[in-house]
């Protein structure tokens, strides 16, 4: 198959050609039916000549050109202008492909969108690109895109969210004049999983009732079923949060398919060279050093443990909390005694062989550095954040004076 992309250049028609070329290289092997020979890219600086080229090669063309912030708003003319230039050549090629429109929920021209000049001129694309495919008896398949936010966009433009991520990743004031001010948003990744199920063959189908498309089989739009509904004020606050991860080490519940998952993706897009590393605090004493990397609301903390050359650390238990100690460098023995008792389990561990350990509850436990000359570096995971005011951990040695408690 070989695929015409229009507005290759801009933030859907990269994400789309970068997905459509992993394919076509084998790089991703997500959609072995989906057999890609060539990817065409077209954007306002190919010229004339290569659009018809492209027109009369491909099976399958996306149209994503289209001018969204003109400085005259007579420029929107562009959109269905394109449209028009787009469909010719198609026509003149003898080519009946499928052909693909990007439009956008602004030509409804209903509630806040009445009167739009922006979507005035989607609408009358859509009118051509219908009026096309039943001139010809061709498939057309028309989406009415609503904000689509992820890595790429152009801050300042026409996007909310990828303005406030650029400004809060590099430290500028953000304006939020309403933050109850609902948007309807559609993630990159998933609008560009809805193009290759069209070059698939499988679309989902719709008919509109104002801005909101409602599902039908036979419905003369198409769209994408998966965008997520979320106030101005609860993206600044997430977006907030994840700029103070470096100092808080926390990070929010992330689900799957969440949308605070793919708002955080976005976000670290737009970070600058100099945020993109960051220092951790180690707290240091004679045995070696202890780094916190990373804390959850719901799946505990990570943090780094470093023993010196046969130094021996922990010696406390847990009444609920519990541990993974997984050695990553270096050889140590890992006691555990159940309180209460004079049993003590030993294991044997080395970063050769990186293995498990649990830390059970109600056992005090301890690490020992079994090397005279190398540092021990074990991971370890709690399943809860430390909280200094309910420690739950209490100073007991494994053993005392040679011997087991």
């Amino acid at each position: 198959m070989k695929i015409l992309v229009t507005g290759a250049d801009g933030f859907v028609g990269k994400n789309l050609v970068c997905a459509l070329k992993n394919l076509k290289d084998g790089k991703d092997k997500t959609r072995p039916g989906l057999d890609i020979e060539e990817v065409f890219c077209y954007d306002v600086r190919s010229g004339r000549d290569k659009l018809k080229e492209y027109c009369a090669r491909a099976d399958l063309v996306f149209n994503f050109a289209g001018v969204n912030r003109p400085k005259d708003a007579g420029e929107f003319s562009g959109n269905s202008g394109f449209a028009e230039e787009l469909l010719s050549t198609l026509a003149a090629a003898g080519n009946r492909c499928p052909v693909m429109l990007a439009s956008s929920v602004q030509a409804c021209l209903e509630g806040r969108f009445a009167g739009s000049e922006y979507g005035m001129s989607k609408l009358k694309a859509e009118e051509l690109f219908f009026g096309y495919g039943k001139k010809y008896s061709i498939q057309v398949y028309v989406f009415r895109f609503p904000n689509i936010f992820g890595k790429w966009c152009r801050p300042d433009y026409n996007s909310a969210v990828a303005t406030f991520c650029h400004n809060i990743a590099n430290g500028l004031p953000i304006k939020v004049n309403d933050p109850a001010t609902e948007l309807e948003l559609l993630y990159i990744d998933d609008l560009v999983s809805a193009m290759l199920d069209l070059a698939e063959g499988k679309v989902k189908r719709c008919a509109y009732g104002g801005a909101t498309p409602v599902p039908d089989d036979s419905g003369e739009y198409c769209f994408v079923p998966l965008t997520y509904r979320v106030t101005l004020g609860k993206i600044a606050d997430l977006l907030y949060s994840f700029a103070a991860q470096p100092q808080t080490l926390a990070l929010p519940a992330l689900p799957d398919g969440s949308f605070e998952k793919k708002l955080y993706s976005t976000y670290l897009s737009y970070l600058p060279a100099d945020k993109i590393k960051f220092p951790l605090a180690a707290r240091e004493d004679a045995r070696g050093s202890f780094t916190e990397l990373l804390k959850t609301p719901s799946c505990g903390q990570f943090s780094l443990n470093v023993s010196n050359p046969g130094a021996t650390k922990g010696e406390h238990w847990h009444n609920s909390k519990w541990e993974f100690f997984i050695v990553v460098s270096g050889r140590a023995l890992i006691r555990e005694r159940k309180i209460g008792t004079d049993e003590v389990l030993e294991f044997e561990v080395c970063g050769e062989k990186p293995e498990a350990v649990h830390m059970l509850p109600g056992y005090t436990h301890n690490i020992i550095n079994l090397s005279r000359t190398e540092k021990l570096i074990t991971l370890m995971w709690a399943n809860e954040i430390f909280d200094p005011a309910r420690p739950d951990t209490f100073y007991e040695k494994v053993e005392q004076d040679g011997k087991s408690n």
